[in-house]
């Protein structure tokens, strides 16, 4: 027997001796069986991610709002669950106030049909543009107030929530 295949043959029976002994496989053998096992049975796995709006930028609006329900529809397509929220603070804050918002047309039709994208609305920031403009600052019906758009980003990041900046 040549040298190379007794080696091979003492690997496999090394491997074959830690695996009957209950012992962990390699590395390797382990990415391998992983990506062939299923998930747990009844365990759908969730994405869950932020996008960030801190311009007053109709473009990076629907950019957000783009990438949103794209990520959405492929995770649906495939049979798994996102969850999506849209940080709006800063200038990005006109994305979801009453009377600047270029884009609440398409919020209200996102919300009724991908329950999935939901929007937060910084309330630093709208406490800031009330005092500047000198009058309570109305947001869409569809936006949650948060403190801090920062810490709510934070907040989410710390439990696992994927970050993304259009």
């Amino acid at each position: 027997m040549g040298r190379l295949s007794r080696s091979i043959l003492t690997a496999a029976l090394c491997l074959g001796a830690l695996s009957a002994l209950g012992a962990p496989l390699p590395a390797v053998a382990q990415s391998k069986q992983a990506a062939a096992s299923p998930a747990a049975p009844g365990k759908t796995k969730v994405h869950r991610l932020i996008l960030q709006v801190n311009t007053n930028d109709p473009e990076v609006m629907n950019l957000a709002l783009n990438n949103a329900a794209n990520a959405e529809q492929h995770y649906k397509s495939i049979g798994e669950q996102a969850q999506i929220e849209i940080v709006a603070f800063g200038p990005g804050l006109h994305m979801l106030r009453d009377d600047t918002s270029p884009v609440k047309e398409r919020i209200k039709s996102i919300t009724e049909t991908r329950p999935a994208i939901s929007f937060a609305a910084c309330d630093n920031t709208r406490a800031n543009m009330s005092r500047v403009e000198q009058k309570q600052i109305s947001l869409i019906s569809q936006a949650t107030v948060v403190s801090s758009g920062v810490v709510r980003i934070v907040e989410l990041q710390e439990q696992g929530w994927s970050y993304l900046r259009p």
